[in-house]
Formats: structure tokens, sequence, C-alpha cells
């Protein structure tokens, strides 16, 4: 399956719509993406038409994470399913990340 990334900016907020599958052949991508958004800001993620995410796409959160922090930006997850949110549970990530169910 493909990953559908769809990216919205105003003058503080950047709000990314992601759908489909984050894995080892759509991580990459979803990673080129978000890495290249602009430092300081607030990056809203609703992940509610993710349908599966491993490592990688963990891994490309963490990165995206770890960048805004030093730029005193903000990583906001809304809509994960209760699979999702258990994952980040699990890694410890929901702890350092801003995670909201809905």
């Amino acid at each position: 399956m493909d990953l559908k990334i769809d990216k919205q900016q105003n003058d503080r907020e950047i709000f990314v719509n992601l759908a489909g599958e984050i894995d080892a052949f759509t991580a990459p991508k979803l990673r080129e993406e978000l890495l290249q958004l602009s430092e300081g800001q607030k990056v809203i993620i609703n992940l509610k038409d993710v349908s599966y995410l491993d490592s990688t796409g963990l891994g490309v959160f963490v990165g995206l994470f770890k960048q805004l922090e030093k730029t005193n930006g903000e990583l906001h997850l809304l809509e994960l399913s209760d699979r999702l949110k258990r994952l980040f549970e699990l890694t410890g990530l929901s702890h350092v990340m801003k995670i909201s169910a809905n």
C-alpha cells in the first residue's frame, strides 16, 4: 500500500494528514517530507487514516521530534487508533510527544 501525505501551512503551524501504511517502503518518503518542515514550527500530524506503522515509521517521528525540539518547535500527533497509541506507549514516545487519541 502507498502513503498519502497532505500538508497545509499557515504562519505558525503545519498540518499534515497521513493516510495509508508507514513501513520500510514508505518511511523514506515520509522522512524526506517531514524533515524539510520549517524549524521552530508547530507540526500537527493527523494519523486517523494510517492503517499500519512499523519501527521504521516510529524512527521518522523520533527524528522529527528531535529536530523540532532543537529549534523550539512542537510535534503533535492526533487521532491515533488504539493500536498506534499503544505502540507509541510501548516505546516510551508517548511521554515525550504530544499525542491525542482524537
